[in-house]
């Protein structure tokens, strides 16, 4: 039986429900070794997530995310001059296009369908725009409830007012909601909201973030979503 405290749990998506390395990995030139793509695909996504900073910090409103990926694509180029020849235009393009089709982690989908059988509602809340999370819910064969992007919502995460604004479309207070995430930026933004965390970790994703301190700041700490419903009944 689900609480009937938590009637609610929001997911960010890429890295958190989604694979998102592999198919990068695949769209960048292959003569490039892989444990250097590898690198250059994490290298990659965290500049992403400094330019979101960034607009953020600026009180700028959300870019779109191809725009955002294109534009540090290019810096990353410039910071490893070694492999700027591999990227034409159609391969910078092939790049950006693969961040749009990416798998679910399998452990996702039964989490999403025991969470629903329980009865609480699930939604994704994400940063990007809502073409990408369309997009990721066709490769991904994830359904939810509702879709809610940084577009969508006007800000990113994890502006206090995001947490808020979302919170308030669905007609929820923060403490009838959980926040699931696999970047310990998104899951603070959510704690100081009030909403209860739910960290997971992801051998992708925040890759410079002391782990020990991240399981220290959120109401559960898990290596993946095997146990999610029952951890959340558990709220």
């Amino acid at each position: 039986m689900a609480n009937t405290n938590i009637k609610a749990v929001f997911f960010d998506f890429m890295g958190t429900c989604l694979d998102w390395h592999s198919g990068v990995l695949k769209a960048l030139p292959q003569p490039i070794a892989e444990s250097e793509r590898s690198n250059l695909a994490l290298e990659w996504r965290q500049d992403y997530f400094d330019a979101n900073a960034a607009r953020l910090a600026a009180n700028a409103p959300p870019e779109a995310i191809d725009f955002t990926l294109r534009r540090t694509l290019d810096a990353l180029l410039e910071k490893h001059p070694e492999y700027r020849n591999l990227f034409d235009d159609d391969v910078k393009h092939q790049c950006v296009t693969a961040w749009h089709s990416m798998p679910a982690w399998p452990d996702v989908p039964p989490a999403i369908e025991q969470l629903k059988a329980a009865g609480y509602e699930v939604f994704v809340f994400a940063n990007g725009t809502t073409r990408l999370q369309l997009d990721h819910c066709k490769s991904s064969g994830l359904k939810f409830d509702m879709l809610f992007s940084s577009e969508l919502l006007g800000v990113y995460k994890p502006a206090p007012q995001s947490y808020y604004r979302v919170l308030e479309l669905v007609n929820l207070r923060p403490e009838e909601s959980v926040q699931v995430a696999a970047h310990a930026h998104d899951v603070r933004g959510a704690k100081e909201a009030g909403m209860k965390t739910a960290y997971i970790h992801r051998c992708t994703d925040d890759i410079k973030e002391d782990m020990e301190v991240v399981r220290g700041e959120n109401d559960f700490f898990l290596e993946d979503m095997t146990n999610l419903a029952e951890v959340i009944r558990r709220l």
